[in-house]
């Protein structure tokens, strides 16, 4: 999972793509992100959206494509800034800019620990469309990319992942932003470090931190 796991926490690091679903009752001079309600006020640009792992839920980074074994971690967090905000519908558009990882442990065997899971390359590029679907991509010229260091019975390793991009899906029911078995090549590291990595995770509520009582956000 470890191995895999680096893959999946880099794919995360895409994660930064913080927009929820269109909301069926839109109207049409909306714009595609709003906060307190669907169809509500248009979020500015500029603005900061941040986003913490839904609640009793946790990050995994599997071995495998809806495998168990891998990485788990029970702390994760997300922030973009919007660099776009559209009449609805349409695409806005933010930078990711921060991925955090907390609590992290792995049932790979031969793995005693994770030390650290670093999302590299940042700013990636994420545009969030108003019929829920959010893409996440990195500068051009540059990867996705995840840095996962692990305890191994051998000493510590370190794995390099990266993928061309990550897809996640929106709600406006949980306001909340879901990554469902993002894969991640292995781009260097020790022959213990996993040959891929896929992630998941559900982040929720996702909010305007920029905006008095923190919103939440809702797609159009």
């Amino acid at each position: 999972m470890r191995r895999n796991t680096v893959s999946a926490l880099a794919a995360t690091a895409a994660v930064a793509a913080l927009a929820l679903l269109p909301a069926t009752t839109a109207s049409a001079d909306s714009a595609v992100l709003t906060y307190g309600s669907a169809a509500g006020t248009a979020v500015s640009v500029g603005d900061v959206l941040t986003a913490s792992l839904a609640s009793g839920t946790t990050a995994t980074l599997a071995t495998s494509s809806g495998g168990t074994s891998g990485i788990t971690c029970t702390g994760s967090t997300l922030s973009a800034t919007v660099t776009d905000n559209p009449a609805a519908p349409g695409t806005a558009t933010e930078s990711a800019t921060a991925q955090t990882f907390s609590g992290c442990t792995s049932n790979v065997l031969g793995v005693t620990g994770v030390r650290s899971i670093t999302v590299n390359n940042l700013p990636y590029s994420t545009a969030a469309n108003s019929d829920g679907a959010v893409t996440v991509t990195p500068a051009s010229g540059s990867t996705i990319q995840t840095t996962v260091v692990l305890s191994t019975l051998l000493g510590s390793i370190t794995c390099v992942y990266r993928a061309p991009s990550l897809a996640a899906v929106s709600s406006n029911n949980t306001n909340s932003l879901t990554f469902t078995n993002q894969a991640f090549t292995k781009f260097s590291g020790s022959i213990l470090c996993a040959g891929n990595g896929y992630f998941t995770a559900t982040y929720a509520p996702v909010v305007d931190s920029s905006v008095s009582g923190s919103p939440a956000i809702y797609t159009n």
